[in-house]
Protein backbone atom coordinates (compact mmCIF):
# COMPACT_ATOMS: atom_id res chain seq x y z
CA UNK A 1 0.00 0.00 0.00
CA UNK A 2 1.57 3.42 -1.11
CA UNK A 3 1.02 6.66 1.38
CA UNK A 4 0.30 9.75 -0.78
CA UNK A 5 0.64 12.72 0.51
CA UNK A 6 0.20 16.63 -0.75
CA UNK A 7 2.06 19.24 1.34
CA UNK A 8 1.09 22.55 1.14
CA UNK A 9 -0.62 25.30 4.14
CA UNK A 10 -4.03 24.36 5.70
CA UNK A 11 -6.26 27.73 5.45
CA UNK A 12 -8.63 28.80 2.81
CA UNK A 13 -6.13 31.87 2.54
CA UNK A 14 -3.78 29.47 1.29
CA UNK A 15 -6.12 27.07 -0.78
CA UNK A 16 -5.18 28.03 -4.18
CA UNK A 17 -1.50 28.99 -3.63
CA UNK A 18 0.76 27.62 -6.13
CA UNK A 19 2.77 26.35 -2.20
CA UNK A 20 -0.48 24.40 -2.04
CA UNK A 21 0.46 22.05 -5.62
CA UNK A 22 0.65 18.75 -3.90
CA UNK A 23 -2.73 19.61 -2.08
CA UNK A 24 -4.51 20.57 -4.81
CA UNK A 25 -3.43 17.13 -6.41
CA UNK A 26 -4.25 15.42 -3.59
CA UNK A 27 -7.73 16.95 -3.75
CA UNK A 28 -7.68 15.41 -7.16
CA UNK A 29 -6.98 12.18 -5.90
CA UNK A 30 -9.27 12.11 -4.11
CA UNK A 31 -11.84 11.81 -6.83
CA UNK A 32 -10.41 8.75 -7.76
CA UNK A 33 -10.94 5.03 -6.77
CA UNK A 34 -6.81 4.06 -6.57
CA UNK A 35 -6.36 0.48 -5.83
CA UNK A 36 -3.52 0.57 -2.99
CA UNK A 37 -3.05 4.07 -2.54
CA UNK A 38 -3.86 5.87 0.96
CA UNK A 39 -4.32 9.44 0.76
CA UNK A 40 -3.19 11.28 3.99
CA UNK A 41 -4.27 14.68 4.22
CA UNK A 42 -2.11 16.68 6.51
CA UNK A 43 -3.20 19.13 9.21
CA UNK A 44 0.25 20.90 9.63
CA UNK A 45 1.98 23.60 7.52
CA UNK A 46 4.37 22.93 5.12
CA UNK A 47 7.82 23.32 6.87
CA UNK A 48 6.28 21.31 9.88
CA UNK A 49 5.03 18.12 7.38
CA UNK A 50 7.10 15.69 9.28
CA UNK A 51 5.32 15.66 12.51
CA UNK A 52 1.75 14.60 10.04
CA UNK A 53 4.24 12.15 8.13
CA UNK A 54 5.50 10.34 10.74
CA UNK A 55 2.23 9.72 12.47
CA UNK A 56 1.38 7.87 8.72
CA UNK A 57 4.91 6.45 8.33
CA UNK A 58 6.14 4.23 11.19
CA UNK A 59 9.17 2.58 9.83
CA UNK A 60 12.25 3.36 7.51
CA UNK A 61 11.45 0.32 5.28
CA UNK A 62 7.79 1.98 5.19
CA UNK A 63 8.72 4.96 4.09
CA UNK A 64 9.58 3.74 0.93
CA UNK A 65 6.37 3.17 -0.30
CA UNK A 66 5.39 7.11 0.90
CA UNK A 67 4.61 9.10 -1.80
CA UNK A 68 5.33 13.11 -1.19
CA UNK A 69 3.69 15.20 -3.90
CA UNK A 70 4.71 19.16 -3.76
CA UNK A 71 5.63 22.41 -5.59
CA UNK A 72 9.00 22.62 -7.04
CA UNK A 73 10.80 25.82 -7.90
CA UNK A 74 13.42 24.70 -9.83
CA UNK A 75 11.20 22.80 -12.54
CA UNK A 76 9.36 25.15 -14.78
CA UNK A 77 5.48 25.35 -14.50
CA UNK A 78 4.26 22.22 -16.91
CA UNK A 79 7.17 19.70 -16.01
CA UNK A 80 6.42 16.95 -13.63
CA UNK A 81 9.38 14.42 -11.94
CA UNK A 82 9.17 11.21 -10.42
CA UNK A 83 12.17 10.56 -7.98
CA UNK A 84 13.48 8.39 -5.36
CA UNK A 85 15.52 8.87 -2.29
CA UNK A 86 16.70 12.69 -3.62
CA UNK A 87 17.82 15.38 -1.39
CA UNK A 88 15.55 18.23 -0.93
CA UNK A 89 16.22 20.84 -3.17
CA UNK A 90 16.16 23.37 -0.28
CA UNK A 91 12.31 22.52 -0.04
CA UNK A 92 11.29 22.90 3.35
CA UNK A 93 8.81 20.47 3.84
CA UNK A 94 10.72 17.93 2.19
CA UNK A 95 13.52 18.74 5.12
CA UNK A 96 11.23 18.30 7.69
CA UNK A 97 9.92 14.76 6.26
CA UNK A 98 13.31 13.70 6.51
CA UNK A 99 13.86 15.03 9.61
CA UNK A 100 11.02 13.36 11.05
CA UNK A 101 11.00 9.73 9.60
CA UNK A 102 15.29 9.87 9.68
CA UNK A 103 15.43 8.82 5.66
CA UNK A 104 15.31 10.79 1.92
CA UNK A 105 14.35 6.96 0.83
CA UNK A 106 10.80 7.92 -0.18
CA UNK A 107 9.02 8.72 -3.57
CA UNK A 108 8.71 12.31 -4.82
CA UNK A 109 6.23 13.34 -7.61
CA UNK A 110 7.84 17.16 -8.17
CA UNK A 111 5.18 19.47 -10.13
CA UNK A 112 7.20 22.58 -11.13
CA UNK A 113 6.02 26.03 -10.69
CA UNK A 114 8.49 28.35 -12.04
CA UNK A 115 7.74 30.28 -15.19
CA UNK A 116 10.24 30.74 -18.23
CA UNK A 117 10.91 32.73 -20.69
CA UNK A 118 10.23 32.26 -24.06
CA UNK A 119 12.96 30.16 -24.68
CA UNK A 120 11.94 28.14 -21.90
CA UNK A 121 14.81 29.31 -19.72
CA UNK A 122 13.34 29.24 -15.87
CA UNK A 123 12.73 32.77 -14.75
CA UNK A 124 12.59 32.32 -10.57
CA UNK A 125 11.85 35.27 -8.25
CA UNK A 126 15.31 36.20 -6.70
CA UNK A 127 15.52 36.94 -3.23
CA UNK A 128 13.61 35.04 -0.20
CA UNK A 129 10.97 37.94 0.16
CA UNK A 130 10.21 37.66 -3.66
CA UNK A 131 10.18 33.41 -3.67
CA UNK A 132 7.66 33.89 -0.65
CA UNK A 133 5.45 36.07 -2.18
CA UNK A 134 5.54 33.83 -5.83
CA UNK A 135 4.52 30.55 -4.09
CA UNK A 136 2.42 31.80 -1.80
CA UNK A 137 0.61 33.72 -5.06
CA UNK A 138 -2.46 32.24 -6.08
CA UNK A 139 -1.89 30.34 -9.82
CA UNK A 140 -3.12 32.92 -13.23
CA UNK A 141 -5.89 31.32 -14.81
CA UNK A 142 -3.91 30.17 -17.69
CA UNK A 143 -0.86 28.90 -15.19
CA UNK A 144 -4.48 26.57 -13.86
CA UNK A 145 -4.76 24.83 -17.35
CA UNK A 146 -1.29 23.50 -17.49
CA UNK A 147 -1.47 22.64 -13.99
CA UNK A 148 -4.54 20.39 -14.75
CA UNK A 149 -2.74 18.86 -17.61
CA UNK A 150 0.33 18.04 -15.14
CA UNK A 151 -2.05 16.92 -12.22
CA UNK A 152 -3.34 14.36 -15.83
CA UNK A 153 0.36 12.88 -15.67
CA UNK A 154 0.32 12.76 -11.85
CA UNK A 155 -2.64 11.01 -11.29
CA UNK A 156 -0.92 8.36 -14.16
CA UNK A 157 1.96 8.31 -12.10
CA UNK A 158 0.08 7.40 -8.99
CA UNK A 159 -1.69 5.00 -10.82
CA UNK A 160 1.56 3.48 -12.27
CA UNK A 161 3.19 2.99 -8.74
CA UNK A 162 0.08 1.05 -7.41
CA UNK A 163 0.36 -1.07 -10.56
CA UNK A 164 3.43 -1.41 -11.68
CA UNK A 165 6.14 0.21 -9.40
CA UNK A 166 8.10 3.13 -9.36
CA UNK A 167 10.43 2.23 -12.78
CA UNK A 168 7.30 2.12 -14.59
CA UNK A 169 5.90 5.60 -13.79
CA UNK A 170 9.56 7.54 -13.61
CA UNK A 171 9.63 5.94 -16.92
CA UNK A 172 6.13 7.09 -18.64
CA UNK A 173 5.29 9.88 -16.27
CA UNK A 174 8.41 12.16 -16.13
CA UNK A 175 8.85 14.87 -18.24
Amino acid sequence: MYIVVGLGNPGEEYAHTRHNTGRLLLAELAKKDIQGVKLVHLDTFMNKSGSGVAKAVKSKKAAEKLVVVYDDLDLPLGVMKVSFDRGSGGHKGIESIVRALGTGAFIRIRIGISPTTPGGKIKKPKGDAAVEKFILGEFKKSELEIVKKVFKRAETAVEYLASDGLQKAMTECNG
